[in-house]
């Protein structure tokens, strides 16, 4: 069996399972997946859906925006060398000196340092630069919810991010953005009057 085999295997078992549709291990591993995704479709449309790329966006112009300020106090280290963490809206790359932040929930992301300064500010006895406890800087951004999959690029040439359906879209300026998921976007985003 091939590489490519083996991944459509494993993604044919995976959608098997997500949809419970069980007992497709035999039909999964002689090839036949294809037939396990279509019995997965026909259970739950959305699973085929693709995923929307949003290119050369900018929420300014869009009546459906809004002005939101994020109220969260999160945790922070500083890297020591370049690296890349996985957070839930897909991988992060980092380098030294950038600030790795951790919230709630378990949500992680990396700031790059000259922009980190600028977004949160340290909560005391944290000093500026020093890992501990910082606050979001009551900083507009503007949001969307998106009701489709969607991917972006954080900035331009930078990672992928992946949204689901019901996401929100950040955008902190042009050309710079984030996401949320609605049940984060509700606990620590509240829309600017």
């Amino acid at each position: 069996m091939n590489e490519s085999s083996k991944v459509s295997v494993v993604h044919g078992l995976a959608l098997a399972g997500q949809c419970g549709i069980f007992g497709c291990q035999q039909a999964a591993t002689l090839g036949l997946w294809h037939r396990v995704v279509q019995r997965c479709v026909a259970k739950n449309p959305m699973v085929e859906r693709k995923m929307v790329e949003l290119k050369d966006v900018d929420l300014r112009a869009d009546p459906e925006a809004a002005s939101y300020i994020k109220t969260e106090v999160v945790s922070v280290q500083f890297a020591l060398q370049d690296g890349e963490l996985l957070s839930l809206e897909g991988p992060n790359r980092y380098h030294a000196g950038d600030a790795l932040v951790s919230a709630q929930g378990g949500n992680r992301w990396s700031v790059s340092r000259e922009r980190f300064e600028h977004k949160y500010q340290p909560v005391p006895p944290t000093v500026m630069g020093q890992n501990g406890a910082y606050q979001a800087r009551p900083i507009p951004v503007l949001a969307k919810r998106i009701e489709h999959a969607f991917s972006i690029a954080r900035c331009a040439g930078g990672d992928r991010l992946q949204g689901q359906p019901g996401d929100w879209l950040l955008q902190y300026a042009p050309g710079d953005f984030g996401l949320a998921a609605q049940s984060r976007f509700a606990q620590v985003y509240r829309k600017v009057d």
